[in-house]
């Protein structure tokens, strides 16, 4: 015999087992994470010296910052240059250093703060500013308001700071080693794969060489190498066919497609340009490489009220913008393509600037913002 379920007593039913629901549903808000109190530091001037090297001259003390979770807060001591402390990639330059689950004081070497310190490009024996700040992380950051001490480091007068070490390769990558620094796979510069086998980064060659170089798979010339098939073409010759040759001297992106075996030697020079500029969107301001420091250099007025962007030859060929994230990417670029919805860059206030262009890690392509 066919049953039939009255529509009233189903409505019944879902009626009564939400009535023996006793719990009432609450809303769920995500809370705001914040640092309690300011951080403390136990010197506001700290002066490096040739006999204090090893010892402990500053010490970052926080509170603890309530996540609502019974889980572990682990924090993290940055440092940086006031001038990375603004705009879309501030604090992108900061050196950090981990202290540790729910510890609230960190101590440093007078040593460590002096390597950080002329790598961020401070004058030696002369006093300027770091600036510090502190970040938990449960499931989301959050950060102490900054705190500014003086800061002299400390190089002898008969000597120069010791450069950081290149970063290891993270992307798989080809080496150009050439006459221009010694044949040496070791010791030369990188391009790195950008996607698609596509392979790209830059490199500078002085005058008074051949300008001749190749592509290495490794840092050593076997087991791989690759060399010009002319016309563009690039082959497999690890002691056969010839070498790439840049027109001259100059700075150059190179670009080598393992997929379809081409190549591209392209000079640059690079300048900034936009309503932030002296020469508005209309003309540019050149950039000066410096080969010692392997950078980009302008020092000029900037105005906040505009933007600008950086580009090559004086074309929309290849330049560079920001994502929202801050992220500084190619908007123009011959081989790689277009990069749509990125937006221009910004001074954080008007005045006279030294800015850089740093190109020479094609892992880690940066500028900075000096405020003179």
């Amino acid at each position: 015999m066919k049953k039939i379920i009255h529509p009233y007593s189903l409505l019944l039913f879902v009626f009564l087992a939400l009535a023996g629901c006793n719990e009432t549903p609450e809303l769920t808000v995500l809370r705001d994470i914040t640092f309690p109190a300011e951080i403390e530091v136990t010197s506001s001037k700290v002066v490096i010296t040739e006999s204090n090297q090893n010892d402990d001259v500053l010490t970052v003390k926080w509170p603890a910052v309530d996540y609502y979770i019974g889980a572990p807060v682990e924090y993290t001591v940055q440092f940086t240059l006031p001038s990375d402390t603004a705009g879309a990639l501030a604090w992108s330059k900061a050196r950090s250093v981990k202290a540790g689950t729910d510890v609230y004081t960190k101590a440093f070497k007078a040593k460590d703060l002096n390597k950080w310190a002329l790598a961020f490009g401070m004058e030696a024996n002369a006093e300027g500013v770091l600036v510090i700040r502190v970040k938990s992380y449960v499931d989301r950051d959050a950060f102490s308001a900054p705190v500014s001490i003086a800061f002299t480091p400390f190089v002898k007068e008969d000597e120069e700071p010791e450069p950081e070490p290149e970063p290891e390769p993270t992307l798989p990558s080809l080496w150009v080693p050439g006459d221009y620094q010694g044949w040496d796979p070791v010791t030369a510069p990188r391009i790195v794969d950008r996607g698609s086998g596509i392979y790209e980064g830059y490199i500078y060659i002085p005058e008074g060489g051949t300008n001749e170089f190749k592509f290495t798979a490794q840092d050593a010339w076997e087991p791989m190498a690759y060399g010009d098939g002319g016309d563009g073409v690039l082959i497999e010759a690890n002691f056969e066919g010839g070498n790439f040759v840049a027109p001259g001297q100059g700075y150059y992106m190179l670009t080598a497609n393992l997929e379809t075996m081409e190549y591209t030697i392209t000079k640059t020079e690079w300048s900034i340009i936009g309503d932030a500029t002296v020469g508005g969107w209309t003309t540019d301001t050149p950039m000066t490489y410096d080969a010692a420091a392997k950078v980009w250099v302008v020092t000029t007025d900037m105005s906040m009220a505009g933007s600008f962007k950086f580009r090559a030859n004086n074309e929309w060929i290849i330049d560079f913008a920001v994502d929202t994230e801050g992220n500084f990417l190619y908007a123009d670029h011959p081989v790689l393509g277009y990069t749509p919805d990125l937006l221009n860059l910004t001074v954080p206030e008007t005045g006279n600037y030294t800015i850089t262009l740093d190109l020479h890690n094609p892992e880690n392509y940066n500028y900075t913002l000096k405020l003179n």
